[in-house]
């Protein structure tokens, strides 16, 4: 008989759970066991446990449970850890459930866009000033509008009779 067996009691002198009693469940390697009672279930060191003198009448790989009502004939405590409750996970969207999103939000935005801007009747319509013409331009205007009406003549097109005059 070996003294770190099924139903020793232990106490953990290493890790988080230093100082907490245990019982040993199961010979897992040979330097490893699994422990449950005062601390977290889980597989440790042998290393990192001091035996006691006590052993308990459990069987091999017993419930916690079980390991629960041993605790309780001689009087200890047992910690229960519940496991954590897992998220949901964000699924990915469809194209469909996007592009509706995506109106949403263009309608939601123009709304806005609509309060913002002031109404039709208090909006003024912008004048564009005159701008005054040079001398230049104004006379350029003058002679585009009126060779539109008559046919220039230039000096090459007169008769001869014309440039005798």
């Amino acid at each position: 008989m070996s003294l770190m067996e099924i139903g020793r009691l232990v106490v953990k002198i290493a890790g988080r759970d230093a100082g907490k009693t245990a019982v040993i469940v199961d010979k897992l390697e040979e330097s490893f066991v699994l422990i449950d009672g005062q601390t977290r279930r889980k597989k440790c060191n042998l290393k990192h446990l001091e035996p006691l003198p006590n052993l308990i009448k459990i069987k091999k790989a017993a419930s916690h449970a079980e390991v629960k009502a041993e605790f309780k004939k001689l009087g200890l405590e047992v910690l229960d850890t519940k496991p954590k409750e897992t998220a949901a996970r964000p699924r990915q969207q469809r194209k469909e459930k996007l592009k509706e999103k995506k109106e949403e939000r263009k309608k939601i935005e123009e709304e806005a866009k609509k309060k913002e801007e002031p109404k039709e009747e208090e909006k003024k319509p912008e004048e564009k000033p005159e701008t005054k013409l040079s001398s230049f331009e104004e006379t350029l205007e003058k002679e585009t509008k009126t060779e539109g009406n008559k046919v220039s003549e230039t000096p090459e097109t007169k008769s001869p009779s014309e440039e005798k005059k």
